[in-house]
């Protein structure tokens, strides 16, 4: 297969996943399916009523007379095939987009990793965090037990300039019997955490893992055993200083030590404070300087978002200036 040819197959499968993170993700996308959903099961997007939410709208909005009397039934392959990254034609994602009425920079997303054109997909590196870091948290929390396969990072900046909240969406897979928790790892700025889809409770116990990183357990919903998904939701809040020059407050920023796939993120700006110039970037290491960058505008909902189809031990995400900064 020429490079063209896997390029605009990856992109597809891309687009693919990024679908799927969408009618995942809570909200008016998920609604619209779910209503039609007899039997629920989380974490899981149920194809048929995918299918029921395209058709009504070929009802109301037929390209031709067959769309008028398209039962979801005869929907349901094109559906399966989208989803599952086997076959996401034109015309399908065309449905797609117009049925669930994405949003324009949605939209021009999915338009961008179907044609293959994503600008940094695939992110990697030789470190996240310094070796004694990764050699504290491996020996706090032993073997591994379960993969991210997907996460959907969406964080709000405020009037002050302060990051003061961030909403995540993580869809993860046990690789042991009986996973009923997961662990969370943090630093000082982390003021609450708190669960929704997904999450059963803390364990409220609050381990010190080397200087300014912290790890916590997440207990889930329900136990997992090899294979099983679960899709989770948390809301953080943080408390910084307020202070305009230290770049710290200026970035919000993912460490995979480990390959975490389909990384989504998005930053948004209150209308009041917007940055002057805003990056993407790739950094050395939490600890080292920025090895690549990239200018960002920001979208008429004054957010900046970038898609990863992988990500491992590097860090990556958006900084930025302030007038005057």
């Amino acid at each position: 297969m020429h490079s063209a040819d896997l390029k605009r197959q990856d992109g597809r499968r891309a687009a693919s996943d990024y679908l799927q993170q969408l009618l995942l993700a809570p909200g008016l996308y998920r609604q619209n399916w779910e209503q039609y959903v007899c039997r629920e099961r989380r974490g899981t997007i149920n194809q048929l009523a995918v299918a029921e939410v395209i058709a009504r709208h070929l009802w109301s909005t037929p390209r031709g007379p067959a769309d008028a009397k398209i039962t979801p039934h005869q929907l349901k392959d094109t559906v399966s095939r989208a989803l599952t990254g086997r076959l996401l034609s034109r015309s399908a994602l065309s449905m797609f987009i117009a049925a669930f009425g994405f949003s324009e920079h949605e939209a021009a997303r999915l338009w961008r990793l179907w044609s293959g054109a994503a600008t940094i997909s695939v992110m990697s590196g030789t470190r996240a965090v310094p070796a004694r870091t990764e050699q504290n948290i491996d020996r706090v929390l032993g073997p591994r037990k379960h993969r991210t396969l997907s996460l959907h990072d969406h964080v709000d900046v405020g009037a002050d300039g302060r990051i003061y909240r961030a909403r995540t969406m993580q869809v993860i897979e046990a690789t042991a019997q009986g996973v009923d928790r997961i662990p969370f790892i943090c630093d000082s700025k982390v003021q609450t955490l708190e669960l929704g889809q997904g999450g059963k409770e803390l364990t409220g116990d609050v381990r010190q893992i080397s200087d300014g990183v912290f790890v916590t357990e997440i207990l889930l919903a329900r136990s997992l055993d090899v294979g099983d998904t679960l899709t989770l939701e948390f809301w953080i809040s943080y408390q910084y200083p307020g202070d305009p020059a230290d770049a710290a407050e200026r970035q919000f920023r993912v460490a995979g030590m480990r390959q975490v796939e389909n990384l989504d993120m998005r930053v948004e700006f209150h209308p009041d404070r917007l940055p002057s110039q805003l990056w993407w970037a790739q950094w050395d290491g939490v600890d080292g300087e920025v090895i690549e960058r990239e200018a960002v505008t920001l979208d008429r909902q004054l957010s900046a978002h970038r898609y990863l189809r992988s990500l491992e031990k590097t860090v990556a995400g958006f900084y930025w200036r302030w007038n005057g900064g």
